[in-house]
């Protein structure tokens, strides 16, 4: 009989890159400290023949691979998308779950994401079976959690098992209308002698999941850990073979978490889902605006309300900004939950262009709702909250601010104005300061009742505050 090699080999966790020796850096992504050490068994070409014959690996004699032409597919036969009941997910996944799609959902420890599964497979086994694996947890500790959130028990069948091969015979067997697994780095392909976790584990085992999914037509969702840079932990190639790649965001300090679509095969990835993270489960945040503005300080200077698009939804939230004298040589600079260049940015054209010294200031600037604002539409309102703190001079309790801010000090027109415009005259704003070339493209006889100031510039808009 043939023996068995055992080596070491190095992989690349970004582009599974391998090596026989260790390397700072990938030599084919470039990354730095990417490369992992692994253990594989080779096995001489004879013997994997024999093993692969003896396990029925080899095509049976006469058989053939059938191909369909396109048009002859039917996709009206049955539904293409399992509606789950929770909208948030619905909407993060372009309308519902799709027949035999992976799903990757990936977080940081705590925020919740076997919480939203459990909720999920509750919701789903309303209407037919499903299949939740753990390999985290015993069957008792998620029957405990199911208990405390309240969810249907009927039609969940619960099984804790590492091993993928028995996990993949299993749903062959019951055939589930749902598959969830939690989670990948804990599962191991006895046919690999890596520990579960290591790169060529996390990349085998997600393969075979993906072919069960495909062949039964089974939807199935995997839960990935995250490592330090906040990226899912394993190989890149991991979130290539899925569908759906998601992320379930949220500062542990805050009740609300945000659930995003950094890869959908399916539907747009621009759509967010927010929920609240409450004692008996997560809880679906349908009007985040208002949510987001609740206990919002009164004729306070330093605040000011933007409007950022996730997708189809217009959000508002609060900016708030401080400048105040600092005691060192060099001012401070801190933005959360707005980007830190394009903070400095809008100061240097507020200096410039606006005239206002701030070299001598620290300037701190909070997205109050631990929401990020990564787009440019928000300009305005951040520059707006600065120069108001600056001055001491509150902006108004009804007013919003939507604009993109160039560095000549102009005020650019934003995509979906109109739509942002009606979020807030929805929620009870009765002042907005845009663009004036936006504004011209508008029907303002459709806003009755809400003041619409057109600025050029952005010392037009400043001139606003009052």
């Amino acid at each position: 009989m043939a023996k068995e090699k055992v080596k070491t080999i190095y992989v690349c966790s970004n582009c599974g890159e391998t090596s026989p020796r260790w390397m700072g850096r990938c030599p084919s992504c470039g990354e730095w400290n990417t490369m992992a050490e692994d253990v594989v068994v080779t096995t001489p070409a004879s013997a994997s023949r024999s093993r692969t014959r003896a396990a029925g690996g080899l095509r049976q004699p006469g058989y053939s691979i059938e191909a369909k032409r396109l048009r002859e597919i039917s996709t009206t036969e049955e539904r293409s998308r399992i509606l789950t009941g929770i909208g948030e997910l619905d909407r993060v996944l372009g309308g519902g779950i799709v027949i035999g799609s992976v799903v990757l959902l990936g977080g940081e420890p705590g925020a919740g994401k076997s919480t939203l599964l459990l909720q999920l497979c509750g919701a789903v086994s309303r209407g037919m079976e499903v299949l939740y694996i753990t390999g985290e947890e015993s069957v008792r500790q998620i029957k405990l959690r199911a208990a405390r959130l309240g969810v249907e028990q009927d039609n969940i069948l619960l099984a804790a098992e590492t091993d993928i091969l028995a996990i993949c015979d299993l749903i062959e067997q019951t055939r589930p209308g749902l598959v969830v697994i939690d989670s990948i780095q804990t599962m191991h392909c006895s046919e690999i002698s890596s520990s579960a976790g290591s790169v060529s584990q996390v990349k085998e085992c997600a393969a075979r999941l993906l072919g069960v999914a495909k062949s039964c037509e089974i939807p199935t969702f995997i839960v990935g850990h995250v490592n330090k840079d906040g990226a899912i932990a394993g190989p890149k190639v991991m979130e290539h073979i899925v569908d759906t790649v998601l992320y379930f965001e949220g500062d542990k300090t805050l009740p609300y978490r945000v659930l995003r679509a950094a890869k959908n095969r399916y539907g747009s990835t621009n759509e967010i889902g927010m929920f609240d993270m409450a004692a008996n489960g997560l809880k679906e945040i349908e009007n985040p605006s208002q949510l987001l503005l609740e206990g919002r300080p009164m004729g306070i200077s330093g605040n000011c309300v933007a409007c950022t698009m996730e997708g189809t939804r217009p959000i508002l939230s609060e900016v708030q900004a401080l400048a105040a004298k600092s005691g060192f040589g060099t001012p401070r600079r801190t933005a959360s939950g707005f980007d830190f260049n394009r903070l400095n940015l809008l100061l240097a054209v507020l200096e410039k262009r606006a005239g206002y010294f701030m070299g001598n200031l620290d300037i701190y600037l909070n997205i109050v709702g631990g929401l990020e604002l990564d787009e440019t539409a928000c300009d305005l309102a951040a520059c707006l909250a600065v120069v108001s703190s600056l001055l001491d001079k509150p902006l108004g309790d009804a007013t919003v601010a939507i604009g993109e801010v160039g560095l000549g000090g102009e005020v650019r027109n934003v995509s979906n104005l109109e739509t942002r415009l009606r979020e807030a005259q929805r929620i009870g704003f009765t002042r907005a300061i845009v663009p004036k070339h936006g504004l011209a493209q508008l029907n303002t006889a459709e806003f009755a009742g809400m003041e619409l100031i057109g600025v050029s510039y952005l010392r037009q808009a400043i001139q606003a505050i009052g």
